[in-house]
C-alpha cells in the first residue's frame, strides 16, 4: 500500500509540473495592422442634384468606392463626409457604414447635409465628398479617400409645427378660417407655446392648420393636453374640460406639446402702451409693410402674405422705437433689439404681441 501511495503522489506531481508549463508556454499571435492606402471615391451619376421637397425618402445619390486594406481580414469602418469647401475646414458626417462600400442617401438625406454643410436653400451650391476609412472600434488609423464635387440645389427644411385660436372666446369664433390668430412659439424651446391677450367669456380650442378641424387639441381633465389627429373623438375645451371663461379679459395661456401640459393665468395689461400703428421694415423687405390690429384685442398685430427675401426685418412702432431679437421664425422682441433675421425668402404671415414683444414668422410655402 505505501508503494501505490508514492507512485500516486509521483503521478500527481508530474501531472502538475506538465499543466504549469504548458500554461507558461507564450501561444499568443501577433497581429500587425497596416494603414491602408486611400480607397478610391467614384463620381455620382450625376454631377448636378435639384433636391424635391415632394419626395424626401426618394434615393437620390449613390456613392461607391473601392475597399480598404488594413492587413487583416476583419471589417473597415467608413465615413461619408461633406464639405462646402475643398479643405473640409467644418466636414459633416453624413453617413457611417461598416463592412461595405456603398451607400445611398434619399433626396432628405442630402438636403439636411447640405443644410449642415452651410449651403443656402434654392440656389446651386458646390458640395464637396470624401470617404473616411478607419479600423477597430476607436476609428483607429483614419485615411481620407480623394475628393469629388458635385452641385445641389437644397430646399429649406423648415423644422416648426404652427398652431392657432379658434372658439367663442377668441377672435375667430368657432370658424377654423377666419384669420385665426397664431400661438407664439418659444424662441428657445420650440415645444413651448403662447399666447397673451384678451378673451372674451367662453372656450377655445387648438388647430394645427388653418381651415381644417382636425388635428385639434384641448383637454379632457383640465390638466393635461389632448389630441383628436382625425380618427378619434374631439376632446373638451380650454380653459378647463369644457368649462367657459367666466370673466373677460386678458389671460396667458401657455401649452406645451413636450410635456402635453398647459396653463391659463390672468396677465395684467393695465400698464400697457396703446400703440397706433405698427410696420415692418428692414432690408427683407422692399418696402415698410403696415400690419393690422385685431379688433377683437388691439394689441395683436398681424400681416398677411408678405413677400420677404433673405435679410432681417424689425417692428417701427408709431413712437418712432423699433422692436426685435435675433432669434429667425420667432421669439421676443424688444425696444432697439437686433434685427430679426429672415433666412429663407417666402410669403409670411407675421404676428406680433406689442404686450410681450412675441412675434412669430410664418412662411406659407416651406
Amino acid at each position: 500500500m505505501k508503494l501505490y501511495k508514492n507512485i500516486s503522489i509521483l503521478f500527481l506531481a508530474t501531472a502538475l509540473a506538465s499543466v504549469f508549463v504548458t500554461s507558461c508556454e507564450d501561444d499568443s499571435e501577433t497581429f500587425t495592422v497596416n494603414s491602408t492606402q486611400p480607397v478610391v471615391l467614384g463620381d455620382l451619376a450625376s454631377s448636378s442634384i435639384v433636391l424635391d421637397p415632394n419626395n424626401t425618402a426618394n434615393p437620390v445619390a449613390t456613392f461607391i468606392w473601392t475597399q480598404a486594406d488594413y492587413g487583416q481580414p476583419t471589417a473597415e469602418n467608413y465615413a461619408l463626409e461633406v464639405s462646402s469647401d475643398e479643405a473640409f475646414t467644418e466636414p459633416v458626417v453624413v453617413a457611417n457604414i461598416s463592412g461595405t462600400n456603398t451607400v445611398t442617401l434619399s433626396v432628405g438625406e442630402l438636403n439636411s447635409a447640405a443644410s449642415n454643410a452651410g449651403l443656402a436653400p434654392f440656389t446651386e451650391g458646390i458640395l464637396y465628398a470624401r470617404i473616411m476609412s478607419s479600423i477597430g472600434t476607436q476609428n483607429g488609423l483614419p485615411v481620407p479617400s480623394n475628393i469629388i464635387s458635385f452641385t445641389v440645389t437644397p430646399f429649406f427644411n423648415y423644422p416648426f409645427k404652427d398652431y392657432y385660436i379658434v372658439g367663442n372666446a377668441t377672435p375667430p369664433d368657432w370658424n377654423n378660417d377666419n384669420n385665426n390668430p397664431a400661438l407664439f412659439r418659444d424662441g428657445n424651446n420650440s415645444s413651448i407655446y403662447r399666447y397673451t391677450g384678451f378673451f372674451a367669456a367662453g372656450e377655445f380650442k387648438v388647430l394645427e392648420v388653418k381651415g381644417q378641424w382636425q388635428p385639434q387639441w384641448g383637454t379632457n381633465d383640465g390638466s393635461t393636453i389632448d389630441v383628436n389627429p382625425g380618427d378619434t373623438d374631439d376632446p373638451g375645451t380650454f380653459p378647463n374640460n369644457n368649462q367657459a371663461i367666466e370673466t373677460a379679459g386678458f389671460y396667458t395661456f401657455t401649452i406645451n406639446f413636450g410635456s402635453f401640459s398647459y396653463s391659463f393665468e390672468s396677465f395684467d395689461a393695465s400698464g400697457a402702451t396703446d400703440f397706433s400703428s405698427m410696420t415692418i421694415q428692414g432690408s427683407a423687405t422692399s418696402e415698410p409693410v403696415s400690419m393690422n390690429q385685431l379688433n377683437f384685442d388691439g394689441h395683436i398685430w398681424y400681416a398677411n402674405s408678405v413677400t420677404l427675401s433673405q435679410g432681417e426685418v424689425g417692428f417701427l412702432t408709431n413712437t418712432g422705437t423699433t422692436w426685435a431679437t435675433d432669434n429667425e421664425f420667432s421669439g421676443i422682441a424688444t425696444e432697439g433689439g437686433a434685427s430679426i433675421p429672415v433666412v429663407v425668402g417666402d410669403d409670411y404671415d407675421v404676428w406680433f404681441n406689442d404686450l410681450t414683444g412675441e412675434y412669430i414668422l410664418i412662411p406659407l410655402n416651406l
